[in-house]
């Protein structure tokens, strides 16, 4: 069954910090395409206290975007939930600042949306300066316990292909089903994990995720975080929320043989010389306690609207039916 009366406005929502020149580089593609789709817009910067020139630059060139001030850096996901929080509009994209969506980007994507079950679709990054792929559609991996083992893999014909997730860099999603998920989970600030972890709890709560292969953006080179950290805190943080990641969408045995091994794990680390995987474990335990919470309230939501489906369903569903158009796509 199809949803005929979706108003297919787009609020694009671009998270920045210290981005001024991807801002001055990127956007004019953005107006490009959002003309290009015909569809009512807005665009919305919500700026997690930059250092830079970028409120500036914004307010002198672009009066009309949105402009979100953050006065304390709190990172991603509370930068970008700020931005969604203020878009008006039926369809939200989820952009980054070093993306340039093609003219026509929009073009085949807001035909998913006459699904009513339809969480969001992402398009095909093109690298800018090599012209290789730099992200495609998300196809899980077999594993056990790994919730983050997946690879990009080559959709070539029109097909409703899934995606395991979507990229925070370029989702275009439902405002209303995003809203009823609250955006990105704060408790993965300051960054990684948080894109992959918000689709997931879209599948877990009977929603889909697609990839448009005609849907086309480019990445242009960018180092924000790794400018901005170390690399021993980029890699603690990732390990925290990767370790938090498995804890929200594995349950019951495979939850508790995941704990068990991470536990007897440890002194492993140590002795491979990994100190700061102990301290990501340190921080992972001190956000245990919000993230129970947080997976609780999220399971009797779904469950009490009768929409729960379990991680290890959904990612059998997702790759069985990616398998179907690859070997389709191989005759």
């Amino acid at each position: 069954m199809y949803n005929t009366h979706i108003k297919k406005g787009i609020s694009v929502v671009i998270p920045n910090y210290n981005g001024a020149r991807l801002l001055a580089e990127n956007l004019p593609s953005v107006y490009a395409a959002l003309k290009s789709s015909g569809l009512n817009h807005e665009i919305i910067v919500s700026d997690d206290a930059s250092t830079d020139n970028s409120v500036e630059f914004i307010r002198a060139n672009y009066p009309d975007i949105v402009l979100i001030c953050n006065h304390t850096n709190a990172g991603f996901s509370v930068n970008i939930n700020r931005g969604i929080a203020a878009a008006k509009l039926e369809l939200v994209l989820l952009l980054n600042s070093d993306i340039k969506p093609g003219e026509n980007y929009f073009e085949q994507q807001i035909k998913y949306f006459d699904h009513p079950d339809t969480f969001g679709v992402m398009g095909k990054i093109i690298d800018e300066g090599s012209g290789n792929v730099a992200e495609s559609c998300k196809y899980p991996l077999f594993s056990f316990f790994k919730v983050n083992h997946f690879k990009n893999i080559s959709i070539d014909f029109a097909a409703e292909a899934y995606s395991y997730y979507l990229s925070g860099a370029n989702a275009l999603v439902s405002r209303d089903k995003l809203n009823e998920l609250n955006g990105f989970n704060e408790i993965f600030s300051p960054f990684y994990h948080e894109d992959i972890d918000l689709s997931l709890r879209a599948w877990e709560n009977g929603w889909k995720c697609y990839y448009e292969p005609k849907a086309v953006c480019f990445h242009a080179v960018s180092a924000t975080i790794k400018s901005h950290n170390s690399k021993k805190n980029i890699k603690t943080i990732s390990t925290r929320n990767k370790l938090l990641l498995h804890y929200f969408h594995l349950d019951d045995m495979r939850l508790y043989i995941w704990q068990i091994i991470t536990i007897l794990s440890l002194p492993l680390k140590w002795l491979a010389g990994k100190a700061y995987y102990l301290q990501a474990y340190r921080l992972y335990l001190q956000r245990l306690n919000a993230m129970k919470v947080y997976k609780l309230a999220f399971k009797q939501h779904a469950v009490q609207r009768q929409r729960y489906i379990p991680y290890t369903i959904i990612k059998k569903q997702i790759k069985t039916a990616l398998d179907q158009i690859l070997n389709a796509q191989t005759k």
